[in-house]
C-alpha cells in the first residue's frame, strides 16, 4: 500500500538528510559493557569472559542483574555538555540525531513520571544537575543547530514489573509470563508504554522521527496497540515519521538494516545504522573504524539511495571519546568539499563499479542529467590516482567534468561506454581532499 502523500513528502525530506548521528548512552557506560543485553540470561554472547563486570561477580547472573540495575545510583556525568556534542556533530556534517531516551534496560534518560528508574530521580546523583533532563537538553541543543530530531525508544523494558514480572523466572528478552493468560498485567504495560511515548511527544519540542526498537514487541503475543500509539504521537507531532523497526506493516515508515549495507539498492526507504567502533555503547579502547572507512561507508550507502546513521557512544563522564571526535572532524572536512555529491542525492544505475560510486541529485535539485562519480581511494593510498575510469556512465558531448573543490574542468575522453578522466599535475600535487574524489558532469543519455 503506497504511503499517503504527506508521508511520501516527509520521506523524501528524510532521504535528503543522508547522514545522521546515533547516540547510545546510559548508566551502562560506566561498565563499558554492551547496553542492556547482558541482563538477558539466554543472551550469553553479551557477557563475554573478558567483561570485567561479569567475572567480578563470579559469572552469577542474579548478582550481575542486581548490580547492573543499581548503576543509576553512581551515574553522574558532570562533564555532559550537549552544546559541545551538537557542535561536533555539525562539524562532522551530520544532519539529524537519533538519541536513546530509553534502552531495553528501562532506564529513562528523560524526566518520565511513569517510573522511578530515571535520570531525574533522587536515586541518581546526576538528578541534582541543572541539565539532569538529558533528553530535553540534547534535543534542544541539536535543534538549535538545525538538526532533525529522532527519539529512540525501546518498546521492551526489562526493569518494568509489567514486562519482566517479579512473580515469574526470567529467561529471555520477552515477557516472562504468558500475556494471554495474564492480560491484566499486559494491559498495564500497554498503558505504561503509551504514557512514556506521550511524554516524549509533548514535553521535548519538535520531533521528526520516533525510532522504536525492540522488534519482538509485536502482535499477537506482545501487542502494544501501535495504531493507538501512532495516532496519539502524530496528533502531538504532525508529520512524524515512525520507525517500528523490523516489524513491517503500517508503522515501519523506513527500514533500518543494522551493522550492514545492502549489496544492491533496495526498493524501499532505508537507513543503515552502524557503529563507529565495535559496540553501540561506550567501550574503553574500542576499535574505531578509520576516517577513510567511515567516509567510504557514507559514499557506498548514498550510492545505493540510503542514509548512514553513524553511532558514537559517549563516555560515562558525558564527554565524547577523543578518537571519535577526531574522526568526526575528518569526515566533516571531506563533506565540506564533497557534500554536494552526498546530500539530497539518490541512486543511479549502475550505482557502483569497482572503486567508483555514483549518485544523482534528488528531484528538482539542479540539472536533471547531473551525475556525481565518487572515486574511493584504496586504504593506505595517500596519493591520488592519475586517472579515474568511468565504466558505463559517460559525460554528454561537450559537458565539462569538474572535481568538487577544484575550479577548472578536467580533461576527459570517451572509452567504451564510459570515459577516462585525467587528473592534472596540480591536483596530484595538491588534492582538494583525501579518501575519495567526487566528479560532477552531465550524463549522456543513450
Amino acid at each position: 500500500m503506497p504511503a499517503p502523500a504527506w508521508l511520501a513528502q516527509r520521506l523524501e525530506w528524510f532521504q535528503d538528510l543522508k547522514f545522521g548521528l546515533f547516540m547510545h548512552w546510559g548508566p551502562y557506560s560506566q561498565w563499558g559493557c554492551i547496553e542492556s543485553w547482558p541482563l538477558v540470561p539466554a543472551d550469553t554472547w553479551a557477557r563475554p569472559d573478558d567483561l570485567r563486570a561479569w567475572t567480578e561477580r563470579g559469572k552469577d547472573i542474579a548478582r550481575f542483574q542486581r548490580d547492573y540495575f543499581a548503576l543509576n545510583r553512581s551515574f553522574n556525568p558532570t562533564r555532559f555538555d550537549p552544546a559541545a556534542w551538537a557542535a561536533i556533530a555539525q562539524a562532522a556534517g551530520c544532519k539529524y540525531l537519533v538519541f536513546t531516551t530509553k534502552h531495553h534496560d528501562g532506564f529513562s534518560m528523560f524526566d518520565t513520571r511513569q517510573s522511578d528508574y530515571r535520570i531525574t530521580h533522587p536515586d541518581c546523583p546526576f538528578s541534582r544537575h541543572p541539565r539532569a533532563n538529558v533528553a530535553r537538553e540534547v534535543f534542544d541543543a541539536f535543534r538549535a543547530r538545525g538538526f532533525a530530531i529522532g527519539v529512540y525508544f525501546s518498546k521492551s523494558d526489562w526493569h518494568c514489573p509489567w514486562y519482566w514480572c517479579p512473580d515469574f523466572p526470567i529467561r529471555d528478552r520477552n515477557p516472562n509470563y504468558d500475556t494471554a493468560r495474564h492480560p491484566q498485567i499486559w494491559a498495564r504495560f500497554q498503558q505504561f508504554v503509551y504514557n512514556q511515548i506521550e511524554e516524549l511527544m509533548t514535553g521535548y519540542g519538535k520531533v521528526d522521527i520516533l525510532w522504536l526498537d525492540g522488534g519482538q514487541v509485536r502482535p499477537p503475543r506482545q501487542d502494544i496497540q501501535m495504531p493507538r500509539i501512532a495516532a496519539m504521537a502524530r496528533k502531538h507531532q504532525p508529520g512524524l515519521i515512525i520507525v517500528d523497526r523490523t516489524v513491517g506493516g503500517d508503522f515501519e515508515d523506513y527500514r533500518t538494516p543494522e551493522q550492514q549495507v545492502p549489496d544492491a539498492p533496495p526498493n524501499f526507504v532505508w537507513e543503515s545504522c552502524l557503529t563507529m567502533g565495535d559496540q553501540w555503547s561506550y567501550k574503553p579502547n574500542d576499535r574505531y573504524k578509520s576516517p577513510r572507512q567511515l567516509i567510504h561507508l557514507l559514499v557506498d550507502i548514498a550510492s545505493k539511495g540510503g542514509n548512514f546513521l553513524m553511532n558514537v557512544g559517549p563516555q560515562p563522564d558525558g564527554e565524547l571519546p577523543a578518537e571519535a571526535v577526531a574522526r568526526m572532524r575528518e569526515i566533516g572536512e571531506w563533506l565540506a568539499v564533497n557534500g554536494e555529491a552526498i546530500y539530497a542525492t539518490r541512486a543511479i544505475a549502475p550505482y557502483k563499479e569497482g572503486r567508483v560510486c555514483y549518485t544523482r541529485p534528488s528531484s528538482g535539485r539542479g540539472h536533471p542529467e547531473t551525475v556525481y562519480a565518487i572515486h574511493l581511494w584504496p586504504e593506505g593510498d595517500d596519493a591520488p590516482p592519475r586517472q579515474i575510469v568511468l565504466g558505463s556512465l559517460r559525460p554528454a558531448p561537450g559537458s565539462p567534468v569538474h572535481m568538487l573543490g577544484v575550479r577548472d574542468p578536467l580533461p576527459w575522453r570517451p572509452q567504451g561506454g564510459g570515459a577516462v578522466v585525467d587528473l592534472p599535475a596540480p591536483i596530484l600535487a595538491n588534492p582538494p581532499c583525501r579518501h575519495a574524489f567526487a566528479l560532477k558532469f552531465y550524463h549522456s543519455t543513450p
